[in-house]
């Protein structure tokens, strides 16, 4: 692994990418750092301290919610509104056009993405701010607008640093800021888990946490299944179905082409951690907005869709399966496989090209997107059974964090390790 950094290092190119990354990282942590103006920050910490769906997007922003900086809201209006934007090429023709356009319809789309993400923030940013009125120190309408405006404009900022990160960097701008985010938050809750230690006085094992605090095994415990999560995950991040490819022989001029075999790789979760995270996300909004009201259908709202109640869960659940079946969709199309096959002379051997073939693989990718749905949803939900088995309360790293902190290096690394390979360097992966 040492070895493969330092020859990572050496190559110009592959150095300037990773350092112009980790310099924007830490742009980013100086950016939680900076306060929102006129805000008590006391007051909103007191309320993320209670447990709510608020703690989980603080734990997502970095710990910028806590602290009410600029970037408090951190990319989830932008999320919501690629979720929207995804949606909306599927029901206006003219978008799934420009979508297939090649480069300049997905700028265009892009653009409008960003047009959606200052309009949601906008909106999220005047709900936080008059939601937490009792945190405003000088509350008006004038003060809420430059409460929204501020954290708009620290949306925006992310929304531009990710794009940079994607285009000059190394790895998914986007999902990177929410790595840092997490990681950032870490040390914290370490230091949370070693408090609790020391309520218990250090004994082996507890039952009751709110009296006797956190035993030595209890910790063993959640660290044994966070071990076992981060081999599953590594496994069905890397674990694929290879579709064998046969290509028949044909003569072009005086050469013959074609004769070999090779195959389609179909991996077992083909849309990554992004379910996850626009389920997360679209929960998320209602909920924050519904909690700065004290109207009785807000509060219903609340209640029914905490982050621990049956309901919350459930809708998680069914969201993150929905979501990877509607993500691998639009990354992988059974037809277009099938007609570029047909195309270039090649078919899956017992398979008639054409419609067949794309019926085959349509077939094998609903199986495998169903494993690999299960497998998110599965691990998203796993820190509400975690806490009750364990008895180590707040085990927000323990799913859906984990999930994406793993997932997030994966592919980082996977991107580092094209690199390399292509200059004939010995990559990570051995």
């Amino acid at each position: 692994m040492l070895a493969s950094l330092r020859s990572a290092f050496r190559i110009p190119d592959l150095r300037r990418r990773i350092m112009f990354t980790f310099w924007m990282l830490i742009v980013i942590r100086v950016g939680t750092h900076i306060a929102v103006p006129g805000i008590n920050v006391a007051a909103i910490r007191e309320l993320i301290g209670q447990g709510t769906l608020l703690s989980l997007m603080d734990l997502f922003s970095g710990g910028a919610l806590a602290s009410f900086s600029v970037l408090a809201m951190s990319v989830t209006p932008y999320i919501t509104s690629s979720i929207i934007m995804s949606l909306l090429q599927m029901i206006i023709p003219a978008w799934e056009e420009m979508a297939k356009e090649g480069e300049e319809g997905r700028r265009k789309l892009q653009q409008y993405g960003r047009y959606g993400t200052l309009i949601l923030g906008m909106m999220q940013g005047l709900g936080m701010a008059y939601g937490l009125r009792q945190a405003v120190l000088n509350p008006g309408w004038g003060a809420y607008f430059m409460i929204a405006i501020a954290l708009t404009a620290g949306t925006v900022f992310l929304m531009w640093l990710g794009e940079q990160i994607t285009e000059k960097g190394i790895g998914n701008g986007i999902s990177l800021i929410i790595f840092a985010g997490i990681v950032s938050r870490s040390p914290a809750g370490l230091a949370n888990l070693f408090r609790y230690m020391q309520v218990g006085g250090w004994q082996l094992i507890t039952t009751n946490v709110e009296q006797q605090g956190v035993g030595i095994l209890n910790i063993l415990f959640l660290a044994s299944i966070a071990l076992l999560v981060v081999a599953a995950v590594v496994m069905i991040q890397e674990g694929d179905r290879r579709i064998p490819v046969q290509y028949a022989k044909r003569v072009v001029g005086r050469k013959m082409y074609g004769g070999q075999s090779t195959h389609i790789p179909m991996k077992v979760n083909q849309a990554g951690v992004i379910p996850v995270i626009f389920a997360t996300s679209l929960l998320a909004f209602p909920t924050t907005i519904a909690s700065f009201f004290t109207h009785p259908i807000a509060k219903w709202i609340t209640d029914v869709l905490d982050q621990r109640s049956l309901v919350f869960i459930s809708l998680e659940f069914l969201l993150i399966i929905a979501f990877a079946y509607f993500y691998t969709a639009m990354t992988f199309n059974p037809v277009d496989v099938s007609n570029n096959l047909k195309k270039y002379g090649g078919f899956v051997p017992g398979i008639r090209p054409g419609r067949p073939t794309a019926q085959y693989l349509d077939r094998v990718l609903t199986r495998l997107t169903l494993v690999g749905a299960l497998f998110l949803a599965t691990v998203a939900i796993m820190p509400n059974f975690v806490m009750n088995i364990t008895g180590v309360p707040n085990v927000n790293f323990g799913g859906t964090a984990l999930l994406i902190v793993v997932s997030v290096a994966l592919e980082t690394m996977k991107q580092i390790e094209s690199h390399l390979l292509m200059r004939h360097y010995q990559g990570f992966l051995r």
